[in-house]
C-alpha cells in the first residue's frame, strides 16, 4: 500500500475491505479494560503503549494495509501517524473508532 493513501479510513470502507477478503492487519489499540466491553471480531489487540515494543511485528506486515482503531479515533490517528513515521506505510486510522463501528456496522454491539 502506498503512503499516499489517506491516513484515515471510514468504518464502511474498512468493512468493505474485510468483506472482500483483502488481507489486512486490523489492530485494536485500546486498553484491555476497554476491549472487555466490546471488540470487533478478528482484530489483533496491541494497546497503544505496546506499539513501540511490537513495531517489528507490524513492520513485518510489509505492504499490507494496517487499520488501527480505538474508541473514537483519536489514539488510532496518533498511532497511524507514528507507524507511518516508522516506515509502516500502510497504516491507517479507522475514523470514529469502535463507537462509529457500533453505530454503523454492528448496532447490537455494546457501547461505552
Amino acid at each position: 500500500m502506498s503512503p499516499s493513501e489517506p491516513i484515515e479510513i471510514s468504518v464502511a470502507e474498512t468493512r468493505r475491505l474485510r468483506d472482500s477478503g483483502e488481507r489486512l492487519l486490523f489492530i485494536d489499540c485500546r486498553e484491555a479494560d476497554e476491549r472487555a466491553h466490546c471488540a470487533i471480531a478478528g482484530t489483533r489487540h496491541i494497546p497503544m503503549g505496546e506499539l513501540p515494543d511490537r513495531l517489528a511485528e507490524l513492520a513485518a506486515a510489509g505492504d499490507l494495509r494496517v487499520v488501527i482503531h480505538c474508541h473514537h479515533g483519536g489514539r488510532s490517528l496518533r498511532a497511524a501517524n507514528w507507524l507511518r513515521q516508522q516506515g509502516v506505510a500502510g497504516a491507517q486510522s479507522m475514523a470514529g473508532g469502535i463507537d462509529q463501528w457500533a453505530a454503523e456496522i454492528e448496532p447490537g454491539m455494546a457501547r461505552y
